[in-house]
């Protein structure tokens, strides 16, 4: 499976990735060995990038766990499902914006990019400027449901479920929103705690951008 993301950013140039200092040890690619390293191995075939995730590594201690993140990861969020993949990264970059992770936010803005989104809608999505022209009325009614999972998922009610039915989402929209929503209460938390920096992904697409543009 290599997604359209993985593709470009294998195409962009990109200083060589070395060794990120976190808050708690991840095993690196060249210290790998064992169950670790064929887990490293079969990201790096089957998801088309070259270079293993920080995100990953953070599971590094338990290549079991760190398969299953990455079947959850292909089936949920790289995947078309009930929500079509710009949908998705349009939920993952507002609640990591909500939740204040910055490697997240640099990550799934990329992708969002890359599955269409443009630079406003970033920007809206980014700072929490739902009313923004960018982002549809049904799309606003589903990311204000999301934030509300992220920051109050207690005060969920039925009448929320009965607006989203009437802005347009199907029953299996709404779930999959809360999965992906709730996948990233757990991305977003990791990333923080074990102290993942911004990968700058979204800096290559405007230095692409520019180098384009001056040509």
């Amino acid at each position: 499976m290599t997604t359209p993301e993985y593709e470009l950013l294998s195409k962009l140039p990109r200083p060589a990735a070395g060794a990120v200092r976190t808050n708690l040890p991840v095993i690196e690619e060249s210290e790998a060995s064992g169950e670790t390293a064929e887990a490293y191995q079969y990201f790096r075939v089957n998801f088309g990038r070259p270079e293993v995730p920080g995100i990953l590594k953070c599971f590094s201690s338990s290549p079991a766990m760190m398969r299953s993140i990455m079947q959850i990861a292909s089936t949920l969020i790289f995947s078309e499902g009930f929500l079509g993949r710009r949908t998705k990264e349009m939920i993952a970059t507002y609640v990591s914006s909500l939740n204040a992770c910055p490697y997240c936010l640099d990550s799934h803005g990329f992708s969002l990019r890359v599955q269409g989104g443009d630079e406003a809608m970033l920007q809206a999505l980014s700072t929490g400027n739902l009313s923004h022209a960018s982002i549809t009325v049904p799309e606003r009614y589903l990311l204000w449901f999301a934030g509300k999972i992220t920051l109050e998922s207690h005060k969920v009610e039925q009448a929320d479920i009965v607006d989203l039915r009437a802005s347009g989402w199907e029953e299996q929209q709404i779930a999959e929103c809360i999965h992906v929503t709730a996948m990233f209460a757990c991305f977003n938390r990791v990333a923080n705690a074990f102290g993942l920096p911004s990968q700058d992904l979204l800096g290559l697409i405007s230095k692409s951008n520019k180098e384009e543009s001056d040509r």
